[in-house]
């Protein structure tokens, strides 16, 4: 849900393949001088109420934003781009390929028994296992472990996974084949271990606050559904000391309008997102509290390509060039959001991506390629084309499915008829592939195009447009295994060029993303893929 340098910092690791020792960890950085409030309570709205908190039922921000408060992975990556060491101390590796990672002596589990190196495998192979359908099934497989892809399509045991402790505080990964990216995949919530005694005494039961157990900072205290999120600082975590916030609520909040009106009335302290139609007024009146910053996400429009008629790829071609995206992003939205041609990024990873010839169409030449090819495809005037675009409930959302039908309407005549579902409704929705065409949007989940695309690769566990182009996911095979950053990106740009051709999703825009931050709150520094975690932040006096 990231920069050159942060891609070029993992590199640079794999190509030393020496033991990389304690980087300063990420922890609350109070400056000298600064009065803390007595009480370090935070309380920042969510977005949406989540799906769950098991780290490999879920799929996005609204679990993720929780999820990386209460647990910890092997590593994380700082906003600057940097591995930090977090439950593993130390790593070496050889030959790029065999990852040997080192537990921190006495890390512990919220309840006080040790967190070991078994229960990384363990959970690693619940990640990829068919039966525990995670979303993110795929992940260890695109991260290029041995044998996770196979066993998430169900060819091989979990047992086979490239994944063995040593022993209890050292864990060996083997990969099939370098990956220059694997450190910062490894930063990935998906990845955090999760506790296989208390998920084999309570099965699915295990989130309830009454049985939780975290690793990380804060620890599960209560969760009122549709209401409230708690969680209070967890004493046993490693780093305690470094933590200042004592008790945080998360609010599932999903009227951008009442978010605001809330923090107007003291009672929200982080807003998750700034409305579009408020967003001028409270730049002029609440300037200081308003923080714009860049996100490597990408908002589009995903089509049900076996369903008729978005099975025709001249059809969804066709909806993409009558989309004016330059209106959407200064008009309708107009935070700094930039129009999309690509799925990935312009500028991603340390490689440049050039967008499709006809982005570079005038508006009138796009929609008469795109009545054309409408045409060829049976859809005229006497047969309109008619279709259901879903949406998650968001205001945000409704406003560009309005002012994207509306071209749709006037430049093709073809009518897109408006639907709505909560969030974790909507994710059903689409991974039961019963949709037409449906909003979505995919924050990076590391610094490279391939976080992207492989949403789009046959068999993804993500790829919920069911598009499947096997000279696509021989360019993404090829993209991995590049030694240069130029022969990778010419492998990604040759996968884009697929997309642009086939269109399984409509690019919308490329993000920003807007808060609302109350001038006590110090700490707030949002890294590229739009997290930001509690434990770096602190609340002054006030």
């Amino acid at each position: 849900m990231k920069t050159s340098s942060r891609t070029h910092f993992t590199r640079s690791l794999l190509t030393a393949g020496i033991l990389c020792a304690s980087v300063p960890a990420l922890a609350a950085s109070v400056p000298a001088g600064t009065a803390l409030a007595e009480k370090q309570e935070l309380v920042r709205n969510n977005g949406s109420e989540p799906a769950s908190l098991d780290p490999h039922k879920v799929e996005s921000d609204v679990e993720f934003n929780i999820i990386s408060d209460l647990f910890e992975g092997l590593v994380s990556v700082s906003p600057e781009g940097a591995i930090q060491p977090r439950l593993a101390e130390k790593w070496e590796n050889k030959d790029n390929t065999v990852w040997t990672f080192h537990l921190r002596p006495g890390a512990t589990w919220s309840d006080g028994t040790a967190i070991t190196a078994q229960d990384v495998v363990w959970s690693w192979q619940r990640l990829v296992d068919p039966k525990t359908a995670s979303p993110y099934s795929s992940y260890p497989g695109n991260m290029h472990i041995v044998n996770a892809a196979d066993i998430a399509q169900g060819k091989k045991g979990t047992d086979t996974l490239g994944v063995k402790a040593i022993n209890d505080t050292t864990l060996e990964v083997t990969l099939t084949q370098p990956n220059a990216a694997f450190l910062a995949m490894l930063a990935h919530p998906s990845l955090v271990p999760v506790d296989k005694v208390l998920i084999g005494r309570y099965g699915d039961k295990w989130t309830q606050p009454a049985h939780f157990v975290s690793s990380g900072a804060y620890k599960l205290t209560q969760w009122v559904v549709n209401e409230r999120i708690v969680a209070e600082r967890n004493p046993r975590y490693w780093d305690n000391a470094h933590t200042v916030i004592n008790k945080v609520t998360y609010l599932p909040i999903t009227s951008e309008a009442s978010d605001v009106n809330r923090y107007k009335a003291g009672e929200i302290d982080i807003v998750y997102t700034v409305p579009i139609n408020q967003f001028n007024q409270l730049k002029k009146t609440m300037g200081p509290e308003l923080t714009v910053s860049p996100q490597l996400a990408t908002y589009y429009y995903e089509f049900n390509t076996t369903r008729p008629p978005f099975n025709d790829p001249r059809v969804r071609k066709a909806l993409n060039l009558a989309l004016d995206k330059d209106i959407i992003a200064d008009k309708v939205l107009g935070q700094g959001q930039r129009p999309a041609w690509l799925i990935s990024q312009p500028d991603i990873g340390g490689v440049t991506l050039k967008k499709p010839d006809y982005a570079s169409w005038p508006m009138d030449k796009r929609i008469a390629e795109a009545k054309k090819l409408l045409n060829e495809a049976g859809f005229n005037e006497n047969h309109p084309l008619s279709f259901n675009l879903l949406y998650n409930t968001s205001e945000s959302h409704q406003r560009i499915a309005i002012a994207a039908s509306s071209m749709w309407k006037k430049n093709l005549g073809v009518e897109a008829k408006l639907q709505n579902q909560e969030w974790k409704t909507m994710l059903d929705t689409m991974h039961t592939h019963n949709f037409d065409a449906v909003r979505y949007a995919w924050i990076a989940d590391y610094d490279d195009a391939a976080t992207f695309l492989n949403n789009f690769r046959t068999g993804d566990s993500e790829n919920t447009s069911q598009y499947s182009n096997a000279d696509y996911d021989r360019a993404l095979v090829d993209a991995a295994k590049a030694k240069t950053s130029a022969e990778r990106g010419a492998f990604y740009q040759k996968a884009e060029d697929m997309l642009a051709r086939d269109v399984p999703a409509i690019p919308v825009y490329h993000y920003v993303r807007t808060h609302l931050v109350k001038p006590w709150v110090g700490g707030f520094t949002p890294d590229k893929l739009g997290y930001y975690f509690t434990k770096d932040m602190y609340i002054k006096k006030h």
